[in-house]
Protein backbone atom coordinates (compact mmCIF):
# COMPACT_ATOMS: atom_id res chain seq x y z
CA UNK A 1 0.00 0.00 0.00
CA UNK A 2 1.56 3.30 -1.11
CA UNK A 3 0.43 6.10 1.23
CA UNK A 4 1.19 9.81 1.16
CA UNK A 5 2.59 10.71 4.58
CA UNK A 6 1.83 13.99 6.34
CA UNK A 7 3.61 16.13 8.90
CA UNK A 8 2.49 16.35 12.51
CA UNK A 9 1.44 19.96 11.93
CA UNK A 10 -1.12 18.79 9.37
CA UNK A 11 -2.61 16.34 11.88
CA UNK A 12 -2.74 19.05 14.54
CA UNK A 13 -4.44 21.43 12.10
CA UNK A 14 -7.07 18.76 11.39
CA UNK A 15 -7.81 18.41 15.12
CA UNK A 16 -7.96 22.18 15.55
CA UNK A 17 -10.31 22.67 12.59
CA UNK A 18 -12.60 20.00 14.04
CA UNK A 19 -12.69 21.73 17.43
CA UNK A 20 -11.12 18.76 19.18
CA UNK A 21 -8.07 20.37 20.81
CA UNK A 22 -8.55 20.60 24.58
CA UNK A 23 -5.39 22.62 25.33
CA UNK A 24 -2.68 24.58 23.52
CA UNK A 25 -0.15 22.41 21.73
CA UNK A 26 2.96 21.76 23.83
CA UNK A 27 6.11 23.67 22.88
CA UNK A 28 8.20 20.51 22.65
CA UNK A 29 6.20 19.13 19.71
CA UNK A 30 8.06 18.66 16.43
CA UNK A 31 5.40 19.98 14.02
CA UNK A 32 7.51 19.57 10.91
CA UNK A 33 8.28 15.92 11.54
CA UNK A 34 6.62 13.36 9.25
CA UNK A 35 4.19 10.98 10.92
CA UNK A 36 5.25 7.50 9.80
CA UNK A 37 2.34 5.68 11.48
CA UNK A 38 -0.83 6.45 13.41
CA UNK A 39 -1.55 3.64 15.88
CA UNK A 40 -3.32 2.78 19.12
CA UNK A 41 -1.46 -0.54 19.47
CA UNK A 42 1.85 -0.09 21.29
CA UNK A 43 3.18 -3.35 19.83
CA UNK A 44 2.87 -1.97 16.28
CA UNK A 45 4.63 1.34 16.94
CA UNK A 46 7.62 2.27 14.77
CA UNK A 47 9.97 5.27 14.98
CA UNK A 48 8.09 8.40 13.97
CA UNK A 49 4.68 7.12 15.08
CA UNK A 50 1.84 9.20 16.51
CA UNK A 51 0.30 7.13 19.31
CA UNK A 52 -3.39 7.27 20.33
CA UNK A 53 -4.43 6.49 23.93
CA UNK A 54 -7.90 5.00 23.87
CA UNK A 55 -10.06 2.26 25.36
CA UNK A 56 -11.60 1.39 28.71
CA UNK A 57 -8.69 -0.92 29.48
CA UNK A 58 -5.92 1.53 28.52
CA UNK A 59 -2.88 1.54 30.81
CA UNK A 60 0.01 4.06 30.99
CA UNK A 61 2.37 1.10 30.39
CA UNK A 62 1.09 0.95 26.80
CA UNK A 63 2.16 4.56 26.26
CA UNK A 64 5.55 3.88 27.84
CA UNK A 65 6.06 0.95 25.47
CA UNK A 66 5.08 3.13 22.51
CA UNK A 67 7.66 5.70 23.57
CA UNK A 68 10.37 3.01 23.81
CA UNK A 69 9.48 1.85 20.30
CA UNK A 70 9.88 5.33 18.82
CA UNK A 71 6.59 7.24 19.09
CA UNK A 72 7.36 10.96 19.19
CA UNK A 73 3.98 12.31 20.39
CA UNK A 74 0.64 11.03 21.63
CA UNK A 75 -3.02 12.02 21.42
CA UNK A 76 -5.16 11.52 24.51
CA UNK A 77 -8.03 12.84 26.61
CA UNK A 78 -5.70 12.52 29.61
CA UNK A 79 -2.06 13.55 29.99
CA UNK A 80 0.42 11.04 31.40
CA UNK A 81 3.30 13.15 32.79
CA UNK A 82 5.19 10.03 33.91
CA UNK A 83 5.89 9.33 30.22
CA UNK A 84 8.25 11.84 28.62
CA UNK A 85 6.40 12.43 25.35
CA UNK A 86 4.56 15.56 24.23
CA UNK A 87 0.79 15.18 24.63
CA UNK A 88 -1.83 16.51 22.21
CA UNK A 89 -4.88 16.80 24.48
CA UNK A 90 -8.26 16.31 22.83
CA UNK A 91 -11.84 16.54 24.04
CA UNK A 92 -13.00 13.29 22.39
CA UNK A 93 -10.48 10.59 21.53
CA UNK A 94 -12.90 8.45 19.51
CA UNK A 95 -13.79 11.28 17.13
CA UNK A 96 -10.14 12.31 16.91
CA UNK A 97 -9.05 8.76 16.14
CA UNK A 98 -11.53 8.48 13.27
CA UNK A 99 -10.39 11.72 11.64
CA UNK A 100 -6.69 10.89 12.09
CA UNK A 101 -7.26 7.42 10.63
CA UNK A 102 -8.95 8.83 7.53
CA UNK A 103 -6.05 11.26 7.08
CA UNK A 104 -3.31 8.65 7.59
CA UNK A 105 -4.87 6.22 5.09
CA UNK A 106 -5.50 9.03 2.56
CA UNK A 107 -9.33 8.85 2.69
CA UNK A 108 -9.78 5.64 0.66
CA UNK A 109 -13.59 5.73 0.92
CA UNK A 110 -13.55 8.84 -1.25
CA UNK A 111 -12.22 6.73 -4.12
CA UNK A 112 -14.40 3.64 -3.51
CA UNK A 113 -18.11 2.90 -3.61
CA UNK A 114 -18.76 1.86 -0.03
CA UNK A 115 -22.20 0.41 0.77
CA UNK A 116 -23.14 0.62 4.44
CA UNK A 117 -25.88 -1.56 5.97
CA UNK A 118 -27.48 -1.05 9.37
CA UNK A 119 -30.41 -2.65 11.17
CA UNK A 120 -31.20 -4.81 14.16
CA UNK A 121 -31.24 -8.02 12.12
CA UNK A 122 -30.28 -9.10 8.63
CA UNK A 123 -27.16 -6.97 8.12
CA UNK A 124 -24.87 -9.90 7.37
CA UNK A 125 -27.35 -11.62 5.07
CA UNK A 126 -27.99 -8.43 3.09
CA UNK A 127 -24.23 -7.85 2.86
CA UNK A 128 -23.61 -11.35 1.50
CA UNK A 129 -26.49 -10.99 -0.97
CA UNK A 130 -24.93 -7.76 -2.25
CA UNK A 131 -21.49 -9.30 -2.45
CA UNK A 132 -22.83 -12.32 -4.37
CA UNK A 133 -24.52 -10.05 -6.92
CA UNK A 134 -21.57 -7.68 -7.31
CA UNK A 135 -19.03 -10.51 -7.52
CA UNK A 136 -20.99 -12.07 -10.38
CA UNK A 137 -21.25 -8.73 -12.17
CA UNK A 138 -17.57 -7.85 -11.73
CA UNK A 139 -16.12 -11.34 -12.36
CA UNK A 140 -15.85 -11.13 -16.18
CA UNK A 141 -13.43 -8.23 -15.77
CA UNK A 142 -11.52 -10.00 -13.00
CA UNK A 143 -13.03 -7.92 -10.21
CA UNK A 144 -14.60 -8.72 -6.87
CA UNK A 145 -16.37 -6.91 -4.04
CA UNK A 146 -14.80 -6.27 -0.62
CA UNK A 147 -16.65 -7.27 2.54
CA UNK A 148 -16.49 -6.03 6.13
CA UNK A 149 -19.03 -7.97 8.17
CA UNK A 150 -19.64 -9.65 11.50
CA UNK A 151 -18.83 -12.97 9.80
CA UNK A 152 -15.65 -12.25 7.88
CA UNK A 153 -13.52 -9.51 6.36
CA UNK A 154 -12.08 -9.56 2.82
CA UNK A 155 -10.30 -6.50 1.48
CA UNK A 156 -8.19 -7.86 -1.38
CA UNK A 157 -5.17 -8.33 0.89
CA UNK A 158 -6.58 -9.83 4.10
CA UNK A 159 -9.28 -12.43 4.69
CA UNK A 160 -10.17 -13.56 8.22
CA UNK A 161 -13.14 -14.31 10.52
CA UNK A 162 -14.39 -11.12 12.17
CA UNK A 163 -14.75 -10.55 15.91
CA UNK A 164 -16.51 -7.21 15.63
CA UNK A 165 -19.34 -6.14 13.34
CA UNK A 166 -17.65 -2.87 12.40
CA UNK A 167 -13.94 -2.48 13.24
CA UNK A 168 -12.34 0.48 14.99
CA UNK A 169 -11.40 3.43 12.73
CA UNK A 170 -7.73 2.61 12.14
CA UNK A 171 -8.57 -0.97 11.20
CA UNK A 172 -11.56 0.08 9.10
CA UNK A 173 -9.55 2.62 7.13
CA UNK A 174 -6.74 0.07 6.62
CA UNK A 175 -9.20 -2.37 5.08
CA UNK A 176 -10.62 0.30 2.81
CA UNK A 177 -7.10 1.33 1.76
CA UNK A 178 -6.24 -2.32 1.07
CA UNK A 179 -9.36 -2.66 -1.09
CA UNK A 180 -8.39 0.43 -3.07
CA UNK A 181 -4.81 -0.79 -3.52
CA UNK A 182 -6.13 -4.18 -4.70
CA UNK A 183 -8.12 -2.47 -7.46
CA UNK A 184 -11.53 -2.99 -5.90
CA UNK A 185 -14.31 -0.57 -6.76
CA UNK A 186 -16.97 -1.75 -4.27
CA UNK A 187 -16.90 -2.60 -0.56
CA UNK A 188 -19.98 -3.76 1.34
CA UNK A 189 -19.87 -3.23 5.09
CA UNK A 190 -22.10 -3.61 8.11
CA UNK A 191 -22.49 -0.50 10.26
CA UNK A 192 -23.43 -1.34 13.84
CA UNK A 193 -25.14 1.07 16.20
CA UNK A 194 -21.98 1.15 18.33
CA UNK A 195 -19.86 2.01 15.28
CA UNK A 196 -22.17 4.87 14.36
CA UNK A 197 -22.51 6.14 17.93
CA UNK A 198 -18.80 6.06 18.70
CA UNK A 199 -17.61 7.45 15.35
CA UNK A 200 -15.91 4.33 13.95
CA UNK A 201 -17.35 5.17 10.53
CA UNK A 202 -16.80 8.93 10.80
CA UNK A 203 -15.26 10.21 7.59
CA UNK A 204 -16.62 7.34 5.46
CA UNK A 205 -18.88 8.58 2.68
CA UNK A 206 -21.36 5.84 1.76
CA UNK A 207 -22.30 5.58 -1.89
CA UNK A 208 -25.38 3.77 -0.53
CA UNK A 209 -26.71 3.38 3.01
CA UNK A 210 -29.32 0.72 3.83
CA UNK A 211 -31.60 0.83 6.88
CA UNK A 212 -33.14 -2.64 7.20
CA UNK A 213 -35.17 -2.52 10.41
CA UNK A 214 -35.18 -1.56 14.08
CA UNK A 215 -36.04 -3.50 17.22
CA UNK A 216 -35.16 -3.38 20.90
CA UNK A 217 -31.54 -4.52 21.34
CA UNK A 218 -28.14 -3.50 22.71
CA UNK A 219 -29.63 -1.72 25.72
CA UNK A 220 -27.10 -1.80 28.56
CA UNK A 221 -24.82 0.57 30.51
CA UNK A 222 -21.96 -0.34 28.15
CA UNK A 223 -23.91 0.25 24.92
CA UNK A 224 -27.12 2.30 24.67
CA UNK A 225 -28.91 3.56 27.80
CA UNK A 226 -32.30 3.31 26.11
CA UNK A 227 -34.05 2.62 22.81
CA UNK A 228 -34.06 6.31 21.83
CA UNK A 229 -30.26 6.37 21.93
CA UNK A 230 -30.08 3.10 19.97
CA UNK A 231 -32.34 4.39 17.20
CA UNK A 232 -30.69 7.81 17.15
CA UNK A 233 -27.29 6.16 16.70
CA UNK A 234 -28.46 4.09 13.74
CA UNK A 235 -30.09 7.08 12.07
CA UNK A 236 -26.67 8.75 11.85
CA UNK A 237 -25.88 6.63 8.80
CA UNK A 238 -28.08 8.85 6.60
CA UNK A 239 -25.90 11.94 7.10
CA UNK A 240 -22.97 10.03 5.57
CA UNK A 241 -24.84 8.74 2.50
CA UNK A 242 -25.24 9.82 -1.10
CA UNK A 243 -28.31 7.58 -1.50
CA UNK A 244 -30.32 5.96 1.31
CA UNK A 245 -32.54 2.87 1.18
CA UNK A 246 -35.34 2.45 3.74
CA UNK A 247 -37.45 -0.63 4.47
CA UNK A 248 -41.08 0.46 4.76
CA UNK A 249 -41.88 -2.80 6.61
CA UNK A 250 -39.71 -1.83 9.56
CA UNK A 251 -41.07 -0.70 12.89
CA UNK A 252 -40.74 3.11 13.12
CA UNK A 253 -40.64 3.25 9.31
CA UNK A 254 -42.18 6.74 9.24
CA UNK A 255 -39.59 8.11 11.64
CA UNK A 256 -36.75 6.39 9.80
CA UNK A 257 -37.96 7.66 6.43
CA UNK A 258 -38.28 11.22 7.73
CA UNK A 259 -34.73 11.12 9.09
CA UNK A 260 -33.43 9.80 5.78
CA UNK A 261 -35.16 12.57 3.82
CA UNK A 262 -33.83 15.25 6.18
CA UNK A 263 -30.24 14.09 5.99
CA UNK A 264 -29.72 12.51 2.59
CA UNK A 265 -30.23 13.99 -0.91
CA UNK A 266 -31.88 10.86 -2.35
CA UNK A 267 -34.03 8.20 -0.65
CA UNK A 268 -35.33 4.93 -2.14
CA UNK A 269 -37.86 2.71 -0.36
CA UNK A 270 -38.39 -1.05 -0.52
CA UNK A 271 -41.08 -3.34 0.88
CA UNK A 272 -42.78 -6.70 0.62
CA UNK A 273 -46.03 -5.32 2.07
CA UNK A 274 -46.45 -1.75 0.82
CA UNK A 275 -46.98 -1.50 -2.98
CA UNK A 276 -46.19 2.23 -2.85
CA UNK A 277 -42.51 1.39 -2.25
CA UNK A 278 -40.02 2.15 -5.02
CA UNK A 279 -38.96 -1.51 -4.99
CA UNK A 280 -41.80 -3.91 -4.15
CA UNK A 281 -41.86 -7.71 -3.86
CA UNK A 282 -44.92 -9.42 -5.35
CA UNK A 283 -46.10 -13.04 -5.42
CA UNK A 284 -43.89 -14.22 -2.55
CA UNK A 285 -44.13 -18.01 -2.29
CA UNK A 286 -42.22 -21.16 -1.43
CA UNK A 287 -41.22 -23.45 -4.28
CA UNK A 288 -39.77 -26.60 -2.73
CA UNK A 289 -36.77 -25.47 -0.70
CA UNK A 290 -36.58 -22.14 -2.53
CA UNK A 291 -38.40 -18.83 -2.04
CA UNK A 292 -39.64 -17.08 -5.17
CA UNK A 293 -40.97 -13.55 -5.69
CA UNK A 294 -41.23 -10.90 -8.38
CA UNK A 295 -39.64 -7.44 -8.55
CA UNK A 296 -40.20 -5.11 -11.51
CA UNK A 297 -41.82 -8.00 -13.36
CA UNK A 298 -38.74 -10.24 -13.05
CA UNK A 299 -38.73 -13.51 -11.13
CA UNK A 300 -36.20 -13.73 -8.29
CA UNK A 301 -35.34 -16.83 -6.25
CA UNK A 302 -33.59 -17.42 -2.96
CA UNK A 303 -32.23 -20.89 -2.32
CA UNK A 304 -31.58 -20.10 1.35
CA UNK A 305 -34.47 -20.94 3.73
CA UNK A 306 -36.31 -18.26 5.70
CA UNK A 307 -39.12 -16.11 4.31
CA UNK A 308 -37.73 -13.17 6.30
CA UNK A 309 -34.79 -13.12 3.87
CA UNK A 310 -37.01 -11.56 1.21
CA UNK A 311 -36.51 -8.17 2.88
CA UNK A 312 -32.72 -8.60 2.80
CA UNK A 313 -32.90 -9.59 -0.87
CA UNK A 314 -35.07 -6.57 -1.66
CA UNK A 315 -32.51 -4.28 -0.06
CA UNK A 316 -29.76 -5.81 -2.21
CA UNK A 317 -31.90 -5.59 -5.35
CA UNK A 318 -32.77 -1.93 -4.67
CA UNK A 319 -29.13 -0.94 -4.17
CA UNK A 320 -28.01 -2.79 -7.29
CA UNK A 321 -30.71 -1.20 -9.42
CA UNK A 322 -29.45 2.23 -8.31
CA UNK A 323 -25.85 1.23 -9.03
CA UNK A 324 -26.79 0.14 -12.55
CA UNK A 325 -26.18 -3.58 -12.05
CA UNK A 326 -28.00 -5.57 -14.77
CA UNK A 327 -31.18 -7.32 -13.59
CA UNK A 328 -29.87 -10.71 -14.74
CA UNK A 329 -26.87 -10.33 -12.41
CA UNK A 330 -29.22 -9.52 -9.53
CA UNK A 331 -31.26 -12.66 -10.22
CA UNK A 332 -28.28 -15.02 -10.56
CA UNK A 333 -26.46 -13.46 -7.61
CA UNK A 334 -29.42 -13.88 -5.27
CA UNK A 335 -30.07 -17.45 -6.38
CA UNK A 336 -26.52 -18.61 -5.65
CA UNK A 337 -26.03 -16.52 -2.49
CA UNK A 338 -25.02 -18.32 0.70
CA UNK A 339 -24.36 -16.82 4.11
CA UNK A 340 -22.05 -18.77 6.46
CA UNK A 341 -23.69 -19.51 9.78
CA UNK A 342 -27.14 -18.35 8.68
CA UNK A 343 -29.90 -20.98 8.40
CA UNK A 344 -27.43 -23.81 7.84
CA UNK A 345 -29.41 -27.07 7.98
CA UNK A 346 -28.01 -30.53 8.76
CA UNK A 347 -30.03 -33.75 9.07
CA UNK A 348 -29.75 -37.21 10.58
CA UNK A 349 -29.68 -40.14 8.17
CA UNK A 350 -33.25 -41.14 9.03
CA UNK A 351 -34.50 -37.55 8.65
CA UNK A 352 -35.76 -37.62 12.22
CA UNK A 353 -33.54 -34.73 13.39
CA UNK A 354 -32.86 -31.47 11.58
CA UNK A 355 -30.22 -29.26 13.18
CA UNK A 356 -30.31 -25.58 12.22
CA UNK A 357 -27.26 -23.43 12.94
CA UNK A 358 -28.08 -19.72 12.89
CA UNK A 359 -26.55 -16.52 14.21
CA UNK A 360 -29.91 -15.30 15.60
CA UNK A 361 -28.96 -13.41 18.74
CA UNK A 362 -31.71 -10.92 19.58
CA UNK A 363 -35.48 -10.79 19.93
CA UNK A 364 -36.20 -9.85 16.31
CA UNK A 365 -33.97 -12.49 14.78
CA UNK A 366 -35.21 -15.13 17.24
CA UNK A 367 -38.86 -14.49 16.39
CA UNK A 368 -38.17 -14.55 12.65
CA UNK A 369 -36.17 -17.76 12.99
CA UNK A 370 -38.83 -19.58 15.02
CA UNK A 371 -41.67 -18.49 12.72
CA UNK A 372 -39.73 -19.87 9.78
CA UNK A 373 -38.94 -23.13 11.61
CA UNK A 374 -42.56 -23.69 12.58
CA UNK A 375 -43.73 -22.97 9.04
CA UNK A 376 -41.12 -25.14 7.32
CA UNK A 377 -41.19 -28.02 9.83
CA UNK A 378 -44.84 -28.25 10.91
CA UNK A 379 -45.62 -30.70 13.70
CA UNK A 380 -42.03 -31.27 14.81
CA UNK A 381 -40.69 -30.75 18.31
CA UNK A 382 -38.38 -27.73 18.54
CA UNK A 383 -35.40 -27.92 20.89
CA UNK A 384 -33.33 -24.74 21.21
CA UNK A 385 -29.71 -24.31 22.33
CA UNK A 386 -28.56 -20.79 23.08
CA UNK A 387 -27.04 -18.38 25.59
CA UNK A 388 -26.47 -14.63 25.95
CA UNK A 389 -23.26 -12.56 26.03
CA UNK A 390 -21.79 -11.03 29.12
CA UNK A 391 -21.55 -7.31 29.76
CA UNK A 392 -23.81 -6.09 26.98
CA UNK A 393 -27.32 -6.27 25.51
CA UNK A 394 -28.70 -7.21 28.93
CA UNK A 395 -32.28 -6.96 27.65
CA UNK A 396 -31.68 -10.06 25.49
CA UNK A 397 -31.76 -12.32 28.53
CA UNK A 398 -35.40 -11.55 29.21
CA UNK A 399 -36.50 -11.22 25.58
CA UNK A 400 -34.70 -14.22 24.10
CA UNK A 401 -35.63 -16.36 27.09
CA UNK A 402 -39.30 -15.49 26.66
CA UNK A 403 -39.26 -15.98 22.88
CA UNK A 404 -37.42 -19.31 23.09
CA UNK A 405 -39.71 -20.52 25.87
CA UNK A 406 -42.81 -19.58 23.90
CA UNK A 407 -41.74 -21.20 20.61
CA UNK A 408 -39.73 -24.20 21.83
CA UNK A 409 -40.73 -27.53 23.28
CA UNK A 410 -37.48 -27.63 25.27
CA UNK A 411 -34.48 -25.34 25.80
CA UNK A 412 -30.82 -25.94 26.63
CA UNK A 413 -29.08 -22.86 28.03
CA UNK A 414 -25.33 -22.63 27.51
CA UNK A 415 -22.29 -20.39 27.11
CA UNK A 416 -22.19 -17.58 24.55
CA UNK A 417 -19.29 -15.14 25.03
CA UNK A 418 -19.72 -14.60 28.79
CA UNK A 419 -16.74 -12.22 28.92
CA UNK A 420 -16.17 -11.08 32.50
CA UNK A 421 -19.52 -12.40 33.76
CA UNK A 422 -20.24 -15.82 35.26
CA UNK A 423 -21.91 -17.88 32.48
CA UNK A 424 -23.95 -19.80 35.07
CA UNK A 425 -25.38 -16.52 36.36
CA UNK A 426 -26.25 -15.43 32.81
CA UNK A 427 -28.07 -18.72 32.17
CA UNK A 428 -29.91 -18.40 35.48
CA UNK A 429 -31.22 -14.99 34.39
CA UNK A 430 -32.40 -16.38 31.05
CA UNK A 431 -33.96 -19.42 32.74
CA UNK A 432 -36.40 -17.26 34.71
CA UNK A 433 -38.02 -16.16 31.46
CA UNK A 434 -37.94 -19.60 29.81
CA UNK A 435 -39.60 -21.08 32.89
CA UNK A 436 -42.27 -18.36 32.84
CA UNK A 437 -43.43 -19.81 29.48
CA UNK A 438 -43.81 -23.28 31.08
CA UNK A 439 -41.07 -24.60 28.82
CA UNK A 440 -38.78 -27.44 30.04
CA UNK A 441 -35.13 -26.41 30.14
CA UNK A 442 -31.69 -27.54 31.22
CA UNK A 443 -28.43 -25.62 31.83
CA UNK A 444 -25.26 -27.10 30.33
CA UNK A 445 -22.43 -24.58 30.22
CA UNK A 446 -20.23 -26.65 27.90
CA UNK A 447 -21.64 -25.61 24.52
CA UNK A 448 -20.56 -28.77 22.72
CA UNK A 449 -22.13 -30.98 25.36
CA UNK A 450 -25.33 -28.90 25.25
CA UNK A 451 -25.61 -29.49 21.49
CA UNK A 452 -24.88 -33.19 22.01
CA UNK A 453 -27.63 -33.52 24.62
CA UNK A 454 -30.10 -31.65 22.40
CA UNK A 455 -29.48 -33.89 19.38
CA UNK A 456 -29.16 -37.23 21.15
CA UNK A 457 -32.18 -36.42 23.31
CA UNK A 458 -34.52 -36.34 20.30
CA UNK A 459 -36.92 -39.31 20.50
CA UNK A 460 -39.43 -38.04 17.92
CA UNK A 461 -39.22 -35.93 14.73
CA UNK A 462 -37.46 -32.78 15.92
CA UNK A 463 -35.70 -29.58 14.92
CA UNK A 464 -32.69 -28.59 17.02
CA UNK A 465 -32.11 -24.84 16.74
CA UNK A 466 -28.52 -23.90 17.64
CA UNK A 467 -28.47 -20.12 17.88
CA UNK A 468 -26.14 -17.24 18.60
CA UNK A 469 -22.68 -18.15 17.31
CA UNK A 470 -23.08 -18.94 13.61
CA UNK A 471 -19.57 -19.36 12.21
CA UNK A 472 -17.76 -17.91 15.21
CA UNK A 473 -14.84 -20.13 16.24
CA UNK A 474 -14.29 -18.70 19.71
CA UNK A 475 -15.76 -17.94 23.11
CA UNK A 476 -14.92 -14.66 24.80
CA UNK A 477 -13.99 -15.62 28.36
CA UNK A 478 -12.78 -12.75 30.49
CA UNK A 479 -10.79 -10.51 28.15
CA UNK A 480 -9.50 -13.44 26.08
CA UNK A 481 -10.88 -15.07 22.94
CA UNK A 482 -10.61 -18.85 23.32
CA UNK A 483 -10.71 -20.99 20.16
CA UNK A 484 -13.63 -23.44 19.97
CA UNK A 485 -15.20 -25.68 17.29
CA UNK A 486 -17.95 -24.31 15.07
CA UNK A 487 -21.55 -25.02 16.07
CA UNK A 488 -21.85 -26.77 12.69
CA UNK A 489 -18.92 -29.04 13.56
CA UNK A 490 -20.63 -30.00 16.81
CA UNK A 491 -23.94 -30.59 15.02
CA UNK A 492 -22.41 -32.84 12.35
CA UNK A 493 -20.42 -34.86 14.89
CA UNK A 494 -23.42 -35.51 17.11
CA UNK A 495 -25.74 -36.25 14.22
CA UNK A 496 -23.24 -38.96 13.21
CA UNK A 497 -23.32 -40.26 16.78
CA UNK A 498 -27.13 -40.21 16.66
CA UNK A 499 -27.06 -42.17 13.38
CA UNK A 500 -24.61 -44.74 14.78
CA UNK A 501 -26.76 -45.30 17.85
CA UNK A 502 -29.85 -45.75 15.70
CA UNK A 503 -28.09 -48.25 13.43
CA UNK A 504 -26.98 -50.20 16.49
CA UNK A 505 -30.51 -50.22 17.85
CA UNK A 506 -29.52 -48.21 20.91
CA UNK A 507 -31.51 -45.45 22.53
CA UNK A 508 -30.60 -42.02 21.22
CA UNK A 509 -28.81 -40.91 24.37
CA UNK A 510 -29.64 -38.48 27.16
CA UNK A 511 -33.10 -38.36 28.66
CA UNK A 512 -35.36 -36.38 26.31
CA UNK A 513 -35.50 -32.74 27.37
CA UNK A 514 -39.27 -32.67 27.30
CA UNK A 515 -39.26 -34.94 30.36
CA UNK A 516 -37.16 -32.57 32.43
CA UNK A 517 -38.81 -29.84 34.47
Amino acid sequence: MDLTLYSLSEYCALLEQSGLLAAPLPAELEPGRTVELVSCDSKEVVPGALFLCKGAHFKPEYLAEAARRGAFAYVSETAYPQVELPCILVTEIRRAMALLAVNYYNDPAGKLKVIGITGTKGKSTAAYYLKSILDGWLAPAGGSCGLISSIETWDGAERFPSRMTTPEPLELQRHLANALAAGMEYVVMEASSQALKYHRTLGVRFAAAVFLNIGLDHISPAEHPDFADYLRSKLRIFSQAEVSFVNLDSDRAGEILSAARRNCPKVITFSRRDPSADVFAESIRKEGNAIAFRVDGRELRLTMPGLFNVENALAAAAVCRELGVPAVCVATGLERARVPGRMEIYSSADGNVAAIVDFAHNKMSFEALFRSVREEYPGRRVVTVFGCPGGKALDRRQEMGAVAGRWSDAVLLTEDDPGEEDPAAICAEIAVHVRAQNCPYRVELNRGEAIRQAILGCDSPSVVVIAGKGVERYQKRGLEYVDTPLDADYALAFLREYDARRRAGESAGPEPLGKIG
